[in-house]
């Protein structure tokens, strides 16, 4: 038993380890994929791998694809999460640093206190989220200040482009938040399923857009530097099986406020990936920047966590009153 405890305990390490180190490299590893792949053939081929890679263990395993239910809310969540979230940040680090696109992503929690229907009530009377909510946009002010006041060595170099690219990471997050509401619905599969649907529509559908926008026309295979394969393959593998599978394993076994500490430890990470394996540099102004971002997603987790345990003493409470109206003489009876 004693043995059981300390491996459960080795496992949820090594699976806060992976979705706080992997998905916090994932932005180096799209940059160096960008050498070599245009965005969203780079998008494609990393969550159509996944699917694949993910899709077979299934099977080894005896899952099979559900109904078209399943397969059509799963395609949803992942046209909106992979295809149009993550396949953005992949086209905007054409044009800004890994560790800017990092810092921008790091708006998600607060796009979730506004958009989370469910629990708006106590979002605006909570104090913890406001000054979150206020603390993090701030930091996005103060980041956006900086980057925008010059575009020497940077990877697009014009700062139109950068503006754009800054607002349409602004987006992802949001579509990305929206995506992740959204498939909550999905049902009738594993939570493993859910992903590899996810998995396989999302990378369908970059696939698609690639084929579109004549991205197959522009590779040039032969050409393509090794650090760019192993940019793909570490975010097939690493990015969009291993961490996933941690995520989800966590949610099973840790308070979903715990787990969520990865959205301020992922930029953190990103940015010191940035500066020591790529060399990119930060000014001081986006690292204060960065600080007051990370400080306000911090409060915002606070109330998740309120919020959590709040639910979790609720369901306490309900089981033993349930419990006591199924069993209401067994005192009399033991006396």
């Amino acid at each position: 038993m004693h043995n059981n405890n300390n491996n459960n305990k080795v496992l949820v390490w090594l699976a806060f380890l992976s979705i706080y180190v992997v998905w916090g490299t994932t932005f180096l590893a799209i940059a160096y994929g960008l050498k070599g792949f245009p965005p969203f053939l780079l998008s494609g081929l990393r969550f159509s791998g996944a699917g694949l890679l993910l899709l077979f263990w299934l099977w080894r395993k005896g899952e099979r694809p559900f109904s078209r239910l399943s397969w059509k809310r799963n395609a949803v969540s992942g046209l909106l999460i992979l295809t149009v979230g993550v396949g953005s940040v992949t086209w905007a680090e054409q044009y800004i640093t890994s560790t800017e696109a990092a810092i921008i992503i790091a708006s998600e929690p607060f796009w979730f206190i506004l958009l989370d229907k469910k629990n708006r009530t106590h979002y605006k009377t909570n104090k913890l989220a406001v000054a979150g909510l206020v603390t993090g946009f701030l930091g996005l002010l103060l980041f956006f200040k900086s980057s925008l006041s010059g575009t020497e060595g940077l990877p697009g170099g014009h700062s139109g482009m950068r503006i754009i690219s800054f607002a349409v990471l602004l987006c992802s997050a949001l579509v990305w938040v929206l995506g992740s509401l959204y498939s909550r619905r999905a049902t009738g599969a594993s939570l493993f399923m859910n992903v590899a649907q996810q998995l396989l529509a999302g990378g369908a559908a970059a696939l698609l857009i690639a084929t579109v926008r004549g991205e197959w026309h522009t590779i040039q295979w032969r050409s393509i530097p090794p650090e760019s394969w192993l940019g793909l393959v570490y975010l097939i593998i690493f990015g969009s099986v291993i961490a996933y599978l941690a995520f989800i394993w966590l949610l099973s076994v840790k308070p979903p406020a715990l787990v969520s500490t990865h959205t301020f430890v992922n930029p953190v990470v990103a940015v010191a990936a940035g500066i020591f394996i790529a060399r990119e540099s930060v000014s001081g102004l986006q690292s204060v920047a960065l600080s007051v971002i990370v400080a306000g997603v911090i409060l915002t987790n606070m109330v998740q966590y309120k919020l959590s345990r709040r639910a979790r003493v609720k369901i306490r409470k309900t089981t033993r009153v349930l419990l006591k109206a199924g069993q209401p003489y067994k005192t009399l009876a033991e006396i």
